[in-house]
């Protein structure tokens, strides 16, 4: 009888255990190099810019669309990427995981990153892949208290990894850029989950059954024009490399305006 109720108790503290790790837990500090049964490292090298804690472009944006990287869920943390990188925008929003080793300020710890703009020519063409770096990204490879002795060195060999975004908590939202008016429509894309970079991306009008492809126009922004006005609501599809069709459906409303963020209620798992 004692050795049952010593078994019963065992058990509960145990499943007591449980539930205080589920409330400790933080979605937003997995660490892809414990989590993650194999990485794919692969080799390629990198340098910063912009300011030595800052987010890299000044305007806190960059090649892919992209708005305040300085602020969450980026947090500075962003790179640009050659042209084997930023594969002509569609690997924008492409999250990785970057290591150094070969400095005595390198902590050989992988650090999160996504690509936000484009290194083109000079230093990014000398490697099959190179990452320019926020200077807070940069930074981030070393050990604590080392960050500045680590952006001295300059260029460094690093090894990266390619893993799924997670933006815990986030839904997949469009913003309607400048310039967007009744015929013309442009739409920047972020937040999206998962490691699949976005294949096509379609629009349905309120008055109409059917997709129309819209048209990639810089990094991460898509558009549609055409000789008529358009009819809001607007559902939007995205199709990822892998074929994955998500639907965000009136996502964009009949009194859509520009420079103007819609948040959707979908999300790639």
């Amino acid at each position: 009888m004692a050795s049952s109720s010593l078994l019963t108790l065992a058990a509960s503290l145990a499943l007591l255990s449980l539930f205080t790790l589920s409330t400790c837990f933080d979605p937003t500090a997995i660490n892809y190099s414990t989590s993650a049964v194999a990485l794919n490292w692969n080799m390629g090298s990198a340098t910063w810019y912009g300011s030595p804690t800052g987010a890299g472009a000044d305007d806190n944006g960059g090649g892919c669309g992209f708005k305040n990287v300085n602020l969450p869920p980026f947090n500075s943390m962003t790179s640009c990427g050659n042209h084997n990188l930023f594969k002509g925008g569609k690997g924008c929003g492409s999250c990785y995981l970057v290591k150094c080793t070969g400095h005595p300020a390198c902590s050989g710890s992988p650090s999160h990153i996504t690509i936000a703009d484009l290194c083109d020519g000079g230093i990014c063409l000398d490697a099959p892949y190179h990452f320019d770096m926020a200077g807070t990204a940069f930074g981030s490879m070393a050990y604590p208290g080392r960050a500045n002795d680590l952006r001295h060195a300059g260029r460094l060999a690093i090894d990266f990894a390619r893993v799924p975004c997670q933006y815990p908590g986030r839904t997949i939202s469009f913003h309607v850029e400048q310039g967007s008016n009744p015929n013309y429509l442009a739409v920047l894309i972020e937040y999206e989950d998962g490691e699949g970079d976005l294949n096509m991306v379609e629009i349905m009008e309120s008055n109409s059954r059917n997709w129309v492809q819209m048209k990639e126009s810089w990094g991460a922004i898509y558009r549609l024009d055409t000789n008529r006005p358009l009819h809001a609501p607007f559902s939007i599809q995205m199709t990822d490399d892998k074929n994955r069709k998500l639907v965000a459906r009136n996502v964009i409303p009949v009194n859509w305006r520009p420079n103007t963020f819609y948040r959707s209620v979908v999300q790639y798992s």
